[in-house]
């Protein structure tokens, strides 16, 4: 058990988590500072461009720590990085767009409280899912591979 809880709790899934929560805060950020001084949130169009324009921002922000610090990745090849770590997270904003809707919209489950229950459901299966997208598909690349006694270090 120790063993899978050091596993599960490893420098790259600690600093997923920590960077995660930075990344949230650069989207609120950048959404309220947004919608505080330059655009306004009563207009539905201003209020998508915040919402487009904070997302951008956060995931320039996620791309550049998930690369230094979470994943530790080397490659020479960036611009396909990026365009892989892009193509993930539109893909989970995706998931997250269709499992809002089928649960709040189609089911009517739009409750103020079901709303919070199918957001953080939601937000859960994002955040497993970009860490799985970003694991496996983005900063998958043969410079990034650790040797045994990096991989030990780490856990350590």
């Amino acid at each position: 058990m120790e063993k899978l809880l050091k596993k599960f709790l490893s420098r790259e899934v600690i600093m997923y988590l920590i960077f995660g929560v930075l990344t949230t805060i650069v989207n609120l950020g950048t959404k309220y500072l947004l919608l505080f001084t330059v655009l306004d949130a009563s207009n539905a169009i201003q209020l998508q461009i915040s919402v487009v324009i904070s997302w951008v921002v956060a995931c320039i922000f996620a791309y550049i720590t998930n690369r230094i610090w979470v994943f530790r990745s080397k490659t020479d090849g960036v611009l396909l990085e990026i365009a892989k770590f892009f193509s993930a997270r539109i893909a989970t904003l995706g998931l997250e767009m269709i499992l809002m809707y089928i649960f709040v919209t189609a089911l009517g489950l739009n409750s103020d409280m079901w709303v919070v229950i199918w957001t953080i459901v939601t937000q859960a299966l994002v955040i497993i899912s970009n860490y799985v997208l970003s694991k496996l598909f983005v900063f998958k690349d043969k410079k990034n591979k650790k040797s045994k006694d990096e991989v030990k270090k780490d856990n350590q």
